[in-house]
Order: structure tokens, then sequence, then C-alpha cells
């Protein structure tokens, strides 16, 4: 019969677990996948992110013999923030331990080893839940702790620049230009990049479940599919699909199951860049215990706590430090269906 002595094994230290959990398999998440926040270890909890505003401007012809024109410094602040520190545990008590029958080939240590592992699975899928969530913040702008109403950072104003109204789709309208909406979106996120979009920049959205059955069947865009292949996909099943309209990639948004932990508003649109220099980035701060401490940052941190004095129980616990951001809030943009 397996005991809790078999925690004091080298696979249970917090090295082999923190290696063990990164491997474990997660549920893949839209905004994980798109790869837009630029992953940025760093040694400490604080963090500075330089702004330049520089921009630029027309040379006046001059005489010969004038002096040049002064070129004028960059206005280059410094914008203190700091990691979040998520945090989450199970325990498994010796009675559970000591359940577990060898059988086969399998050895008492493996048995426990498979048990924990499902159970730091679980509280994994949880870490990276919790993740797209903080993505899916720093996309629109605004970071919000778990109760979906306490703001972390607004980035806006910690930025300095003003959040840009929401466009009308006006998709219920059978005469709404789409299209021309569309350009819109796209014209004003590439002004306001000052140089962030680059040739092979994409703009994105993500959109709630009316906002795309509304945009996918509007007149106006079934035209431009008529005579093409593609118009088969948009008669198709297409339910937190995807495709391409105006420009613009439309992603019908698929977050939690009650539609509003982590989710777009049915009738709203969140635009994005992709491949857009210096936009989106993650920073990743090292964990607070000894092994760790003045390291650069890792994504995911396991340790087991074992009660010693009693041996009637195991901890196993995962933190992770990330601070998911937007440098450049001034490019994102959002839309509603119709107002």
């Amino acid at each position: 019969m397996a005991s809790m002595d078999v925690f004091n094994s080298s696979a249970f230290s917090m090295t082999s677990l923190t290696g063990a959990v990164e491997k474990t398999d997660y549920k893949p998440q839209l905004l994980g996948e798109l790869g837009i926040f630029e992953p940025m270890p760093v040694r400490t909890r604080t963090l500075f992110v330089d702004r330049r505003n520089g921009a630029l401007s027309l040379i006046p012809s001059s005489p010969t013999g004038a002096p040049p024109e002064e070129l004028v410094k960059d206005n280059r602040t410094a914008v203190p923030l700091q990691t979040t520190r998520l945090a989450k545990a199970f325990t498994l008590y010796a009675e559970e331990v000591q359940g577990i029958r060898a059988y086969g080939s399998e050895t008492e240590l493996m048995q426990v080893q498979a048990e924990y592992l499902r159970r730091m699975s679980r509280v994994r899928n949880d870490m990276e839940l919790t993740h797209e969530y903080h993505r899916l913040g720093a996309l629109q702008g605004k970071l919000l702790d778990a109760d979906g109403s306490t703001v972390i950072y607004n980035y806006f104003t910690e930025f300095g620049v003003s959040e840009a109204s929401a466009i009308d789709f006006a998709l219920t309208t059978d005469t709404t230009d789409v299209r021309a909406k569309c350009h819109e979106v796209t014209r004003a996120m590439a002004r306001s990049a000052k140089g962030a979009f680059t040739p092979s920049t994409t703009v994105h959205a993500l959109v709630g479940d009316t906002f795309y059955d509304n945009l996918i069947t509007h007149p106006n865009v079934e035209k431009t599919y008529i005579n093409w292949s593609a118009a088969a996909d948009l008669r198709q099943n297409t339910a937190f699909g995807a495709f391409t309209y105006g420009g613009i990639t439309w992603h019908n948004y698929r977050g939690t199951d009650d539609a509003s932990t982590v989710a777009i508003a049915a009738n709203e649109a969140k635009f994005f860049p992709v491949g857009a220099n210096d936009v989106f980035k993650k920073a990743m701060a090292p964990a607070e215990f000894g092994p760790f401490v003045n390291t650069l940052g890792q994504d995911i941190y396991s340790i087991n706590v074992l009660d010693r004095d009693r041996q009637a129980w195991t901890r196993g616990e995962q933190y992770s430090y990330p601070l998911y951001f937007c440098q450049r809030p001034e490019v994102l943009r959002k839309a509603v269906g119709n107002s």
C-alpha cells in the first residue's frame, strides 16, 4: 500500500514538478494560439515601460547658409507596472494515497504521481483560463481581476491616451456599407499606430454571437461571396468560426460556456492588430521561492508542501506571475452591431 513517504521522492521536488506541469496538456485557447503577446521574462515584480511620442514632421525649406532646423527630442516617459500573482492549490490526504493499491507493472510511486498530476492538471486548466482572461482584458486595454469589476490596470489611463468611441456597424440595416465600416476601423488603427504597423500586420476582431451572425448574413457581405467558393463556407454552420472580410479577420470568440466569465458581449466586436511591433507584451516574473528568486520568470511554477509533523496530507500548489499589457492602447478599437 502506498504511503505519504512517496512524496519525499525527487519526483515531487519543486524543480521536477514545475517541469512536469509545463508538459501537462491544457485546452487550446484562441488568444494564446494567435501568439500576439511577446514573452518578456523579468527578474523582478516591477517593470518600467518606455513610451516615446516621437512623430514625423515636414522640414521647411531654408536659404543657403541658414542654420538647419533643430530636431525636437522625443518625449519619453517610463510607466511603472507590477506583475500579477496567481495562485491555486489542492490537498491530497493520506487516506486517499493509502487507498491506491499497487498492481500490474505500475509502482506505487507511479500511481501516486498519476493521481497527483491529474489534480495538478485541473489546477493548470484553471490557470490557463485565467491567463486567457488576462489576455482578453489587455487586448481591450483594461486588465480586470477575476471578479470582472476590479480594475488591475486601465492601460488607456496608465499610458495617457483616450479610448476611442465604439463604431456603430448598423448590421440590422440592409443598406449599410459594411466594407466602408471595415476600412474606417483599419485606417484609424493604422494611423494611431505611428509606425507600429508593418506590411505584414493584419487586423483581427473578436466578436460576440449576435454581431457575428448579423455580419455573415448581412446582404452586402453575402454579395461579396456570392460567386466565390467561400460562399459555401458562410452557408454552413460557422458558429465559433472565423472568416475574412473587408481586410479584417473576424473570430466568433468562444469563451466560457456561461458566456460571461470569459467572453465578448453578444453585440460587440473588439479589434486588435496581429504582427505589429511592440503592441502586446507578456511579462513573467520569478516565483517567490528559493530556487527561483532572481531568475528569469517562467510561465507556471509548481511546488509540493508536505505535512511533515503528522504526514496527514500534502498540498500541490501552482503559481504564476504574469502581466499581460498593451503598451499602445491607442491602436485598439471596438464596435457594436447596432446601437
